[in-house]
């Protein structure tokens, strides 16, 4: 079983099916912390359809899918913010991917597209509750800083020098 990593449109079938299920799976996790239910059905399809990535497309930002054995498996998005800084992305696996070693090669990847779109540093941010996102980033290199931003959802900031 092996894992292959290539660009990918944020608008083709296989990206709109990843950014469905991220994005289903963060909005879940974080109602069901915070208020004991799941995501709206309508607030969910207002969200997506406000957000489709077309940020992570050439020469500002790169959407990139990983496949196992050929089968789309997982994405991870980089959009340039000036400055030679990249933030990382759409960072996901589908639950039965994991465990298989794809988030580690998908967040190379991103990095190297980051590095060949022009950046010098990635930043990110993500929840405490995401922990697995957490310690994998700590893992690769990145280290937790002060907020670089003011979004609501944002609990956890990183970045990494890319050269």
């Amino acid at each position: 079983m092996t894992w292959t990593i290539t660009p990918e449109p944020y608008d083709s079938p296989v990206a709109a099916a990843l950014w469905r299920a991220y994005y289903t799976e963060v909005s879940d996790r974080y109602y069901l912390l915070h208020q004991g239910r799941r995501t709206d059905p309508a607030e969910l399809e207002r969200e997506i359809a406000a957000h489709p990535g077309a940020e992570l497309t050439p020469p500002g930002g790169q959407l990139l899918v990983g496949r196992y054995d050929g089968e789309p498996a997982g994405s991870a998005g980089v959009r340039l913010l000036g400055g030679g800084v990249a933030e990382l992305t759409r960072v996901f696996l589908y639950e039965e991917m994991r465990g298989k070693g794809g988030a580690a090669p998908l967040v190379r990847a991103a990095e190297d597209a980051a590095r060949e779109l022009g950046a010098t540093r990635m930043i990110l941010d993500t929840r405490g509750d995401l922990i697995e996102a957490r310690t994998l980033y700590a893992r690769l290199g990145y280290e937790e800083t002060e907020p670089h931003n003011d979004d609501k959802y944002a609990e956890h900031w990183f970045r990494k020098q890319l050269n």
